[in-house]
Parts: structure tokens; sequence; C-alpha cells
């Protein structure tokens, strides 16, 4: 799963890596560490071009009756997506791609977990795949969510855990924002794992297992 990620960069880096004009975002600041019901960026498109604005993480289907069960959808597996019905209808219609540097991932060290940071080696910035929607309830209130996509590990990460973030390739992400683009089975071809070759993994401090911490030390390696 992933349940945790980075997003250390400023708005104006954000922007430019990800060629978005107009955010509709009041700011940004670094942060250290992303947990689950917390506002993201995320790029939508909106059939014209890019958007970048902010989803709450933890999906929330448009027929929910509670939208405490964001909780629970903080990820989608690609392998079912197209037959879960909170997903299944979001993967043709509503792709978000969610900007991250680097995410957590806890590996079991006998009777311990370590927490590990996972990067690319280039250490710039990358998309996970997502999914979003929009709840409204009973009063008329509006919650757009999202879930990450989630795969089987590649090398780098079967040895730290047994599921991945989707992180697209460069060249798949406009090919996921494109509305146009609706041919399931092609779809779900790019929910594959990235090459473990172009990533790095370190482990961190204990106190990345706090969601109140959110601090430059977190990502710092230990030894």
């Amino acid at each position: 799963m992933c349940g945790r990620y980075t997003i250390t960069v400023s708005l104006e880096e954000l922007m430019l890596f990800f060629s978005i004009d107009q955010p509709n975002v009041p700011f940004h600041i670094p942060r250290y560490n992303v947990a689950p019901m917390q506002m993201v960026p995320a790029i939508l498109n909106d059939g014209e071009r890019n958007r970048l604005g902010e989803l709450r993480w933890g999906l929330v289907p448009v027929w929910a009756k509670d939208p405490k069960i964001g909780n629970l959808m903080i990820n989608a597996r690609s392998e079912t997506i197209t037959e879960k019905p909170a997903f299944r209808g979001l993967l043709t219609r509503k792709r978000c791609v969610i900007p991250a540097d680097g995410f957590y991932e806890w590996k079991k060290e006998g009777s311990k977990k370590q927490p590990y940071r996972i990067v690319l080696r280039s250490r710039t910035l990358f998309g996970f795949a997502g999914l979003y929607d929009t709840w409204t309830g009973p009063n008329g209130e509006k919650i757009s969510t999202c879930t990450v996509i989630t795969t089987t590990p590649n090398k780098l990460m079967e040895d730290i855990h047994d599921r991945m973030p989707v992180i697209l390739q460069p060249e798949d992400e406009e090919v996921w924002l494109d509305r146009k683009n609706q041919d399931k089975d092609f779809l779900q071809s790019i929910l594959r794992p990235y090459d473990a070759s172009d990533m790095y993994a370190y482990p961190v401090g204990s106190a990345v297992g706090n969601v109140r911490n959110n601090s430059p030390d977190l990502i710092e390696a230990i030894n």
C-alpha cells in the first residue's frame, strides 16, 4: 500500500515541473509527511489543459452514505479497479496525477518495523497514478477526494513491502490525464511497477510514524 509520502518542493517548482500555468491552490509549502485524510495537491485535466488543485486523500465514492469511508480507500489496486464499484467508473472519467518526490514504507525487521523513504535516483519529482471523485452530502456539502493506485512491487520494493504505488513514466502522465483516452485495457497497461534500477530506498527515523510530525529531519537517512 501507499500510506505516507513527501512533496518537499515549492509551488513554483511544482508548477514548472508539470507545466502548470495557473494553480487552483492558494499556496503550497514543503511537506515531509503527507498522510491520508489530508488535502493534497493533484493534477487534473479540464478537457483543455492540466490544472493543479487540491483533493482530500481517501476516496469517497459519489454513492457513499458516509464520507468516513474515505479512510478505507486511500489506495486502489491496479489489478481490480475495473471490478470494484468504487473505482470502475472512474478509470475512464476521473483520473489524476498526484505529485510527490518520495514515499514511505515500513519493512518488518524482526519484531520491529523500520520505515524507509523511497525516491527516484535522480531525486526529481514524479507523479502517482490516481483516481478522484466528488461526493455531495445531504446538506449540499461537496468533498472532492482521491486515491493512489498501487501495483505489485519491483525488485527494490519486494524486499520492503508486497505493494507499491504506481509511479507514472513521464511519457505516460499526459496519456493518463487525457480525458479522450477511455480504453480500459490500455489504461491498465500503463499501471505497472516503476523500474527498480531508477529508484533508491534508505532508512529514516521512527518519528515519521506520527502524522503530527512534519519537518525536514524526517527525510534524513539514519545509519
